[in-house]
């Protein structure tokens, strides 16, 4: 009987489960989906029992797909920065805010007149940024005072469904990192933030190493999934973190990171020592391999592409969008998309940023609105990447994500970025991250380390599009005429 780590990705559209042998080999993969809720313009949220739900019975088919392979682990990634706030019963008190809510902007201003923001860069990393959930917990306080007097816990997606799974609290600091109250020098929570903003540190969950074991498969879980009671539960990583685990990315080797083309758009740089932005224009996290790293992200990446696909051409096949944009030249003749359809993070910090396509004329059509996309996801990810540069300087990139399928945008990306992408040759994402974060807790390995270099994946490079000539410049020019300089 050979032996098999779990990985469990608790995203935005859905949960993946996967199961993992020694080499790193895929055995088996679930999914499942769950929906989306807009209650409000700006907002989004998800109900955690929907989580559950899909978890559970992903990872019941999981088991029954495993066949003689027998699980050692769970390791858990998921969605960063969403809030779900827990009674002191451990009930969900409200459907939880996303990573991609902007109704925080109050509450945002409130956590800078009361920290510095010089101050809370240098201790967090990260200015206050509406997504992260320091802001929500502010937000709840004000908005709905009446649920924030029964909160007695504040847990990330992935925590809570950890929570569930082992009846035990517990964060790790990869995802602990986006909450906006995490000492990034202690790796735990910093108490003065806290008191500043007059909230209680047992609000927050106790902070373990990413590959610690957080607590063991609850037996009437195990009754119904068909995993072993006892099961081995490892804390795991964001799901930005743990992609960079699967992808083979480590602090220890700086200067190979990765873009992201999902619902959002990630440059993530590992580094050594915890090094911010001075101006908090993009993102500084713990790494789960204990390290650091820098994020530059974008809101609306594949995202954007997808609202194209659904709002605009819904009997298109996306592969038919994806073919006209490859037959319109560099630069989009001439046509400009600035893709903040949902505020925006890096470098900008703004969420009253919106989304157009500038430049539009009778000689343009379908694809070129295609093209100019594609070309704006890359350059907002090229101005999230000159931040980060003179921090943490890239020789390569590697690629993941569902847009990384498209060989015409990673080439777009490399030609914005200046940077060679390169394109695993197995698509490891975030549940594959979680599944090597539980191998040392399983025995397959005698250190994360090890197992992180142990199944690096080997990758392409991915010719770059360097024809782009004056597109970015105008895509500067277009930000600044409609939004000043940024």
């Amino acid at each position: 009987m050979s032996e098999v780590t779990l990985g469990v990705d608790l995203g935005t559209s859905g949960v993946k489960a996967v199961a993992l042998d020694r080499e790193g080999q895929v055995v088996a993969e679930v999914t499942r989906g769950y929906p989306l809720l807009t209650p409000r313009p700006g907002w989004t949220e998800q109900n955690p029992a929907d989580w559950v739900n899909a978890a559970v019975d992903a990872l019941r088919s999981l088991t029954g797909a495993l066949g003689d392979h027998r699980p050692l682990a769970l390791g858990l990634s998921g969605q960063m920065h969403g809030l779900v706030a827990l009674d002191a019963r451990g009930g969900v008190i409200r459907p939880a805010p996303l990573w991609n809510d902007q109704r925080t902007g109050e509450a945002v201003e409130e956590i800078e007149a009361r920290i510095p923001r010089a101050d809370l860069i240098a201790r967090t990393g990260n200015r206050a940024v509406t997504g992260f959930q320091l802001p929500k917990l502010l937000w709840l306080r004000s908005a709905e005072p009446e649920n924030f007097a029964r909160v007695r816990h504040a847990l990330l997606p992935k925590d809570y469904l950890g929570y569930v799974l082992t009846g035990e609290l517990a964060t790790e600091p990869s995802d602990a990192s986006g909450v906006g109250a995490l000492n990034l020098a202690s790796r735990d929570w910093d108490g003065d933030v806290l008191a500043a903003l007059e909230l209680p540190r047992d609000l927050f969950p106790p902070v373990r190493e990413s590959w610690a074991v957080v607590g063991s498969l609850r037996a009437d879980l195990a009754r119904a999934t068909g995993l072993p009671a006892g099961l081995p539960v490892v804390a795991g990583g964001g799901d930005n973190a743990a992609a960079g685990v699967a992808l083979g990315l480590s602090s220890r080797r700086p200067g190979v990171g990765s873009v992201s083309l999902g619902t959002s758009g990630v440059v993530f740089a590992p580094l050594t020592r915890p090094t911010p932005d001075p101006q908090g224009r993009v993102h500084l996290f713990c790494h789960a391999d204990g390290g650091y790293h820098l994020l530059g992200v974008t809101l609306s990446a594949a995202g954007a592409l997808g609202w194209l696909h659904s709002r605009i051409a819904p009997e298109v096949p996306l592969a038919t969008l994806l073919a006209e944009a490859g037959a319109v030249p560099d630069g989009a003749e001439g046509l400009t998309f600035l893709p903040f359809l949902a505020g925006e993070r890096s470098p900008h910090m703004n969420p009253e940023l919106r989304a157009s396509w500038v430049g539009l004329s009778l000689a343009h059509g379908r694809g070129h609105l295609t093209r100019a996309l594609l070309e704006g996801v890359a350059f907002s990810l090229a101005d999230a990447y000159a931040v980060m540069r003179p921090l943490a300087p890239l020789d390569a990139l590697a690629a993941t994500g569902g847009g990384a399928r498209s060989d015409l945008w990673l080439g777009l990306v490399a030609g914005a970025l200046g940077l060679e992408v390169r394109r695993p040759e197995r698509e490891p994402g975030a549940a594959h991250g979680a599944a090597i974060l539980a191998m040392p807790a399983a025995g397959l390995f005698p250190d994360l380390p090890a197992a992180v270099e142990g199944l690096s994946p080997g990758t392409r490079p991915v010719p770059p599009r360097v024809g782009l000539g004056g597109a970015y410049p105008r895509y500067r020019e277009t930000f600044v005429r409609l939004y000043g300089p940024g």
